[in-house]
């Protein structure tokens, strides 16, 4: 479920202030009263004091730079000395996400625990069922040994007043390639070796401890620079994002400075016909089945963690990165930044060359917002380049399957399957596909439940992007 909770507000604020100091030419001068502006003496407190509320959005103000608390050698180094570093940077660099530890709760392993609602029943099922004897009774209570729990849930399930719970941990449980662990302070360490930047524990991190770095700076050097053509390549998930006129949208990229836009679909289009071909020719070999590659969580969790499905997904790129090509290919020198719900673009897009630069629906919120640009009452205009209404479609979870199905025709038998967001059941799925047998030809993946309208960056709900992107492909047709 989407909602735009505190820590959303609080990190979009944090981005709003470091983009309108930065239009006003006073990066340097004001970054340092960020912290002060948004918790002055006397305000609510989200922790202990005023001053860790600072102190954490002094290392949310870092991530928004670009630069990762991780690289502070110097505690007391100010603001100004990152926002100086990041004026000078000349293109990102891995690893994309850094853990605030101030944020961070240091919240318990995930276990199970025997709350007060237990009422020391005779039957003791709990004690029955538990296969290493972890439970016993204690001061007229059941309670659990940790050392001996192997949360498996047993005494949880067989509980007939359901007095025993299961306390997760949010950022550790969401990750669906176990990158995630704790260190000796119980804060959250990431193995950078195996995340695939899926964004899904920076969602479900209740605290959001756990941030990206922005490409903003960048983008934002970019759009001030005149001898710089910088071209918008947009998501096709981004309809309905800010407001239901596409072409506002467009004015009010140009608003910001960008030289032109162009959909990200036109690359649809192109990845279409790759996995068309690519299809028809590995079916006429008699293989198990094609996967889809527009997902780079996906892709990324294959590379990293599943090798057996490699050579089962398709070796088209991504419509990010077909569209790059064309418009490097068309407007020489331009630089490109495409536009999305996605933190994983931002991985793809280095390993690239030709994406320079990554913003996510939520940093350019916050770039309307610094610049008082209400997308809603912009003139609409048109946008130059689109691309046809399957291709539109890419952004919910079923439109590749679509896309393939109309151009496949009758050409060849279409036995569709769907992983709708990816967990490590999932891929665990997929990976015995891969080893035995599939039941399908084609399987289409999203590391996102609903597809790319519902990425770890959107800044509406699903449901509202879904109908949207759903009225986007309707005037194409």
């Amino acid at each position: 479920m989407f909602i735009e909770d505190v820590t959303m507000i609080i990190r979009k604020g944090v981005l709003s202030n470091i983009a309108r100091i930065f239009f006003e030419n006073q990066l340097i001068e004001k970054i340092d009263r960020i912290p002060l502006t948004m918790y002055p003496k006397k305000s609510s407190n989200f922790t202990c004091c005023t001053y860790k509320d600072r102190a954490i959005v002094k290392y949310r103000c870092m991530a928004g730079l670009g630069i990762g608390v991780e690289q502070e050698s110097d505690e007391i180094a100010p603001l100004s000395q990152h926002a100086a570093a990041a004026l000078t940077r000349t293109a990102p660099a891995e690893p994309f996400l850094t853990v605030i530890d101030a944020a961070c709760s240091a919240c318990v392993q995930s276990r199970y625990e025997v709350t007060s609602v237990c009422k020391l029943c005779s039957a003791r099922f709990c004690l029955s069922v538990c296969p290493r004897s972890a439970l016993s009774i204690e001061n007229k209570r059941a309670v659990i040994n940790p050392d001996k729990c192997l949360s498996c849930g047993k005494c949880a399930t067989t509980c007939p007043y359901h007095a025993i719970v299961r306390i997760p941990l949010p950022c550790e449980e969401a990750c669906p390639v176990s990158a995630l662990s704790k260190n000796e302070d119980g804060k959250v360490l990431i193995d950078h070796g195996k995340c695939i930047l899926c964004g899904k524990c920076a969602n479900a991190c209740p605290f959001g401890a756990i941030m990206e770095k922005s490409e903003m700076i960048d983008v934002l050097k970019c759009l001030a620079d005149p001898a710089a053509r910088t071209v918008a390549m947009i998501a096709p998930a981004i309809a309905g994002q800010f407001g239901d006129d596409y072409g506002k949208l467009i004015t009010a990229l140009r608003e910001l400075g960008f030289d032109a836009v162009i959909e990200v679909a036109v690359g649809a289009d192109v990845t279409a016909g790759h996995e068309t071909r690519e299809f028809i020719e590995r079916m006429g070999k008699n293989e198990k089945f094609m996967a889809t590659s527009c997902c780079p969580a996906w892709v990324e969790a294959v590379s990293r963690h599943y090798p057996e499905v490699r050579p089962f997904v398709s070796t088209a790129l991504s419509p990010m990165r077909y569209t790059a090509e064309i418009v490097k290919r068309e407007q020489p020198g331009s630089v490109t930044v495409f536009i999305g719900p996605c933190m994983a673009k931002r991985r793809e897009a280095l390993a690239d060359g030709n994406v320079d630069y990554v913003l996510t629906f939520e940093e350019l919120d916050a770039l309307f917002m610094a610049k008082d640009i209400a997308v809603p009452l912009c003139e609409p205009a048109a946008i130059e380049r689109t691309g046809r209404p399957d291709s539109r479609a890419f952004p919910l979870f079923g439109g590749v399957t679509k896309a393939l199905k109309n151009a496949l025709g009758d050409a060849v038998p279409l036995k569709p399957l769907e992983i709708n967001g990816l967990t490590q059941k999932q891929l665990r799925l997929v990976k015995a596909y891969a080893l035995k047998n599939c039941p399908g030809n084609f399987i289409e993946v999203m590391s996102c439940e609903g597809g790319c309208i519902a990425g770890p960056k959107i800044v509406v709900s699903p449901s509202e992007g879904t109908k949207n992107v759903e009225k986007i492909v309707s005037q194409a047709e």
